[in-house]
Formats: structure tokens, C-alpha cells, sequence
């Protein structure tokens, strides 16, 4: 597939269906066991809903459309304090790509919008968190340098 020209501007409350509608695509893998695929959808959208609905400080969504207006995907900033430094860094809260653009560079292009962002607040890092089953997500990380920080473990405790 041929990459695509993509404007990616600020949500705004047109998006909001738009951007709800890719909860799913966050659980398209495979998940921990003792995760559900309807519970992370259900607490990704919830999450989701509460920043469209609240926008709470030091949150940004962004959409990225292509030359027809089509919306191809979007991304949600929140501008956060290192623990360890206490400097600002930019949290990739949630990133994704609608289906029918998926190898068409728009992951990349909100990445690149992400660190670009960062670099105008003055951000130490860009940080995110992604499913170890979720090998799409940590390719396209990885090859745009990436690299493990901490390591979050979880044990059930029934």
C-alpha cells in the first residue's frame, strides 16, 4: 500500500465518534490471560470518554486525516512528570490507525507528530505502554527507536 498525505490537527467534537470507534483496536491481539478483551475495550473507551468530555489539563487529542478529509487515525498526549527527574515528558496515552489505512504510514506520521510535540513543550521523553502481544504496535515503536524504560509485571491474586 502507498503512504498517504495526512493533515493532523486537534480532535474536536466531530471526532468523537470517530476516535470511540477505535477501542476495539487496542484489544486486536493477544492479551494477558487474565485480561479481557471486553473489559480493556470497556475501560479504554471509558478513559477515552472522560478526556473528550472533561479535557482535563495537559491532554491532547489528535486526528490525522488524509487529502479527502477521512479521518486515518488519531492520537491522545498527556504531558507528564518524570518520577525520577520530576522534568516534563509526553505520554502516548493511545494510538490508532482505522483498519482500511493500516501500512500506509500514518502510525509513523503520528508518532513523528508526537515527538515533534514533545520538542515544542520541552519534553525530556516520549513514553508509552503497549501490550506484549501486541507485535504490530511494538514493531512500529521499535523502528522508530523505541526502547524499554521499566518493566511493569502483574501476577493475578485470586
Amino acid at each position: 500500500m502507498t503512504e498517504v498525505s495526512l493533515l493532523i490537527r486537534l480532535a474536536e467534537e466531530e471526532d468523537d465518534d470517530f476516535i470511540l470507534a477505535q477501542a476495539p483496536r487496542f484489544a486486536d491481539f493477544t492479551l494477558p490471560p487474565w485480561r479481557r478483551r471486553h473489559e480493556c475495550i470497556e475501560g479504554i473507551r471509558n478513559d477515552l470518554q472522560r478526556h473528550l468530555e472533561d479535557q482535563p489539563a495537559n491532554s491532547y487529542l489528535f486526528v490525522a486525516e488524509d487529502a479527502d478529509g477521512e479521518r486515518a487515525g488519531f492520537i491522545h498526549l498527556q504531558r507528564t512528570a518524570d518520577f525520577f527527574t520530576g522534568r516534563s515528558n509526553c505520554h502516548i496515552s493511545d494510538m490508532a490507525v482505522a483498519p482500511p489505512y493500516e501500512n500506509r504510514g500514518v502510525g509513523k506520521a503520528l508518532l513523528a507528530h508526537a515527538e515533534t510535540w514533545a520538542r515544542g513543550h520541552h519534553c525530556q521523553l516520549v513514553t508509552l505502554a503497549v501490550f506484549p502481544g501486541n507485535a504490530r504496535a511494538r514493531a512500529l515503536y521499535e523502528a522508530a527507536g523505541y526502547l524499554p524504560d521499566l518493566l511493569r509485571l502483574a501476577k493475578p491474586v485470586r
